[in-house]
């Protein structure tokens, strides 16, 4: 049952401040031996923490959670193996705080440089996936910052053991527990206060579905970075190849189809819609994919659903997936920027001029030529993790990964020097 003491919330995130003095001058060794010791025990504890999982996801059976928000759900052995891994590889990175960004001597003799510096407090809300209390707590950890955690109801008890793992973790080399906190005994409630409680909280991280990240956006008092919804396409160009067509679509929209860069539309050229829709869809129905067609793609294959407006706005999250077929590049450009959600998008194409349109012309976290929407991934990308996909313009775009948890501060030296 949720707390209703806001007090006993404030008292956390004040201890979160304080925890975060302390890891902004934390060197690289402390905060790396902190990780170790979070993959170390997520090893330990990996069977408690499936018991935990259990009950989440026995739970979210009950309450008729879709089969794409209970397999982010579930952390099973090989997950929480995965995970432990991918904290091992954040230990390997370079330590972004105190880099110098830029840096020159004016002519008055004056210093000045920019220099990496961390967030602080990193506030983060999210829904069904307590891996991400992993890969934010791990990534805000190495670059200097403390983080207040709403990971959910549905994770209410996956992401309990997590938080525990975390701060024994920091406790065990000397940092402070305090460091990770959570507000999810609090509730929806908890979660509102967080948004508000711009004295203690530096910046809000939402992560989950479109009206979770929009409710965020609208209530939040403490300054958000968006991430995104990802309705993801992918339009084969009158050009692409037969094989490449089958196998990136398949691959984008089956590999794994509830998180965000899994495929939702597929756009395909008149001049090639005969030649390579029906080896596209028998490869997706062979793997369960229901598909949703426009009258072109009914031509071709008359038993798939029709599409709607409403579909090629969904992001599904499962397997379903919508295909049209446009007239040219230009027709496809006018339904990406129409339906997307500027998180992923993908030509197949041997057209280099169209390639290089596509790459210039859609605007998108990330825009891909002859690959598989899945690589838009703080992991693929060589991050260790992701806070989450940022789809606005401000300060981060993209995987967000250690770079993107600092802001930067200027360091001026002088030798007694006043202005003119």
């Amino acid at each position: 049952m949720a707390l209703t003491d806001l007090s006993v919330l404030d008292a956390r995130f004040a201890a979160a401040k304080e925890a975060s003095l302390r890891l902004a001058t934390a060197t690289t060794a402390q905060k790396d031996a902190a990780l170790e010791a979070v993959a170390r025990i997520l090893r330990e504890r990996a069977d408690e923490i499936v018991a935990a999982n259990a009950d989440d996801l026995a739970a979210g059976r009950a309450r008729e959670l879709s089969d794409g928000l209970l397999d982010r759900l579930r952390l099973d052995a090989a997950r929480i193996a995965s995970l432990a891994d991918a904290v091992l590889e954040v230990v390997q990175l370079d330590d972004p705080v105190g880099e110098t960004v830029s840096g020159r001597s004016l002519p008055s003799g004056v210093r000045i440089d920019q220099v990496r510096v961390p967030l602080g407090v990193v506030g983060a809300i999210y829904e069904a996936r307590p891996n991400v209390t992993i890969d934010i707590a791990v990534l805000a950890l190495k670059s200097g910052n403390a983080v207040v955690l709403r990971g959910g109801t549905a994770a209410e008890h996956t992401n309990r053991v997590l938080v525990e793992v975390l701060r024994s973790a920091l406790e065990s080399v000397g940092l402070p527990g305090d460091a990770v906190q959570t507000v999810d005994d609090f509730g929806r409630e908890g979660a509102r206060h967080l948004m508000q409680a711009r004295q203690y909280i530096d910046v809000l991280i939402p992560r989950g579905s479109a009206g979770l990240i929009s409710a965020v956006v609208d209530e939040a008092k403490v300054p958000v970075i968006e991430t995104g919804a990802g309705v993801v396409h992918m339009f084969l160009d009158e050009s692409a190849r037969d094989d490449w067509a089958v196998d990136l679509v398949h691959n984008a929209k089956v590999q794994r189809p509830s998180v965000c860069n899994a495929l939702e539309t597929v756009l395909v050229h008149h001049a090639a819609a005969e030649r390579l829709l029906p080896a596209v869809l028998d490869r997706l129905e062979a793997s369960g994919v229901v598909v949703h067609g426009d009258e072109r793609v009914r031509a071709v294959r008359p038993e798939v659903l029709p599409v709607s407006d409403d579909d090629f706005a969904t992001e599904h999250m499962g397997l379903e997936i919508s295909v049209a077929v446009v007239d040219s590049l230009d027709d496809a450009l006018r339904h990406i920027r129409r339906f997307s959600t500027r998180h992923t998008e993908s030509i197949v194409t041997n057209d280099l001029g169209n390639a290089e349109r596509f790459l210039n012309e859609v605007d998108a976290a990330a825009v891909m030529v002859n690959a598989s929407t899945r690589f838009t991934d703080g992991g693929e990308f060589g991050f260790g993790a992701e806070v989450g996909i940022s789809t606005q313009k401000l300060h981060a775009r993209g995987p967000m990964g250690l770079p993107e948890l600092t802001s930067t501060k200027w360091l001026v030296r002088g030798a007694g020097h006043v202005r003119a």
